[in-house]
């Protein structure tokens, strides 16, 4: 039987995240209309209003409704992007998901100036938000920056042309599922070049107070592994759509929230936990050139290999709860600004169910054909 991977939902997010059962979904990914940069024409539109206080608050209730139906164990995924303060038509400022199409423009309504806001400030929308979300009982895990290889131009001469917008990873709780592996990056140093990052007759430089030899990696027999942690600095170019939606969030914004954030093989089907890897860790312990026995206090000498670190290799899945409910069932992705669909498409790629709210019909129906 097909199970139906994509739901759109049409309305005011708000109005219509009140109707979604608590503790649904697994992981939040989206992208908010960004504040003062489009007017899209729908009423009840966000991003349009008089000044970002409300902007603010309004971010802050519609992810208060967002955390009642996101599981204990789940993330949100938030893209937002700044702008400068203007008091003639808003705010000003380039966005890459905003500007993804030859069709953009900017709002024409005026904004008030508050809280000493002056022409030419930059705003501080995203932060204002995750600050907001915070004091609402979010954990603010981390701030990744969307680093942009092609911004947009500015006809700027006193201040560098922006190329970075942010994602903030907020959580429920302090314990909650990520999948640190499915989003690992390629290692920078090859073997051969990190044979060249420390010298012998460097040594001397690491002497320590008592006479000693800080803790080091002997470079020549240091191990490297071809993937490493994920970094918080992820460069993605953004890419055109043709469609008829000018804020597109990048695929491959949108992949790596929804990998991290849920299994890729499932979840419960009774109790919803999702599924764990089973990995295979290999840690080198590393050999002691010198000083004292290999389970000694790390600054006793120089290490050969990088002790504590290990190369995780996934061999299997298992259940991440004891229900025994037989095999399981996709994770659920939430967008409550679905747009032109991109969270659900990508989740649904990935063997996710989604579930998007989009105010405007159009738009609704670009989702569908493209989620089709």
């Amino acid at each position: 039987m097909m199970v139906k991977m994509v739901t759109i939902l049409i309305g005011d997010c708000l109005d219509v995240l009140k109707t979604l059962p608590d503790c649904s979904v697994h992981c939040c990914v989206t992208s908010p209309p960004y504040w003062g940069l489009r007017d899209y024409g729908v009423e009840g539109q966000f991003g349009m209003e008089r000044t970002p206080e409300e902007y603010v608050a309004k971010m802050t209730a519609v992810f208060h409704e967002v955390w009642r139906v996101l599981r204990d164990d789940g993330t949100l995924w938030l893209n937002l992007g700044d702008s400068y303060f203007s008091d003639t038509k808003g705010s000003r400022g380039p966005s890459a998901k905003q500007d993804s199409n030859a069709g953009s423009r900017y709002g024409n309504r005026h904004f008030e100036r508050t809280n000493g806001l002056k022409p030419k400030d930059l705003i501080g929308i995203p932060w204002r938000v995750a600050f907001a979300l915070q004091a609402d009982g979010w954990y603010l895990r981390q701030d990744i920056i969307w680093s942009k290889p092609n911004p947009m131009p500015e006809s700027v001469r006193d201040r560098c042309t922006k190329a970075h917008e942010y994602v903030f990873l907020l959580s429920k709780s302090s314990r909650y599922y990520y999948d640190a592996e499915a989003v690992k990056e390629e290692s920078v140093y090859p073997d051969d070049n990190r044979k060249e990052r420390q010298k012998p007759e460097d040594y001397a430089a690491m002497m320590g107070d008592s006479g000693q030899l800080r803790a080091v990696i002997n470079p020549s027999n240091a191990r490297t592994y071809p993937y490493r942690n994920r970094r918080s600095v992820w460069t993605i170019t953004p890419k055109p759509y043709r469609g008829a939606h000018f804020a597109v969030m990048p695929p491959d914004l949108a992949e790596l929230c929804i990998l991290a954030g849920t299994s890729k093989r499932g979840c419960c089907p009774a109790c919803g936990k999702p599924w764990e890897r089973v990995v295979d860790k290999a840690n080198p312990k590393g050999r002691r050139d010198r000083g004292g026995p290999n389970d000694g206090p790390r600054d006793a000498g120089i290490w050969s290999g990088r002790a504590g670190t290990r190369e995780y290799t996934t061999v299997g899945w298992q259940p991440g709860c004891k229900c025994s409910a037989g095999l399981p069932v996709p994770c659920t992705v939430l967008d409550p600004f679905g747009g032109s669909g991109t969270t659900g498409y990508i989740a649904s790629r990935n063997g996710c169910r989604a579930v998007m709210i989009e105010l405007n019909p159009k738009y609704a129906k670009l989702a569908h054909d493209r989620c089709g």
